[in-house]
């Protein structure tokens, strides 16, 4: 059996993947993969997501340079959840957010409503041209 056929894809043909820094621990992000995209981040060992807005392939980093190496990829308990332990390259300390932030993790509740807690590192305007 190919490993790809062991993934519980959900009716759209996808699965969810956790984006994890492998040295710092910092969840990065979440995005999607179909089959084709999870292929080809294990044989490049860069991820490739699936974007849903755009319907196609999104290999990261392919506007900003913000590019993920991909350490390992794991799968959870019911098949059905891909983490990856990557390194964030393309800004000190790396950027993964399209909102010039470390994290796409970057809002915690406080008082009732969401605040920003993590900077802006670099300004999404000059990211993406």
């Amino acid at each position: 059996m190919n490993w790809l056929d062991e993934i519980k894809w959900d009716a759209d043909g996808l699965v969810p993947v956790i984006a994890q820094e492998r040295d710092s621990g910092d969840v990065m992000m979440f995005a999607w993969m179909n089959r084709e995209a999870l292929a080809r981040t294990a044989e490049l060992g860069e991820a490739v997501y699936w974007s849903r807005s755009r319907k196609k392939l999104w290999h990261k980093g392919e506007e900003s340079g913000h590019t993920q190496t991909v350490h390992e990829l794991r799968l959870d308990c019911d098949n059905d959840v891909v983490l990856m332990k990557i390194t964030q390259h393309g800004h000190e300390p790396g950027i993964s957010c399209h909102t010039g932030r470390h994290s796409c993790f970057y809002q915690r509740l406080e008082d009732g409503g969401w605040k920003a807690v993590e900077p802006v590192l670099k300004d999404p305007e000059s990211i993406y041209k």
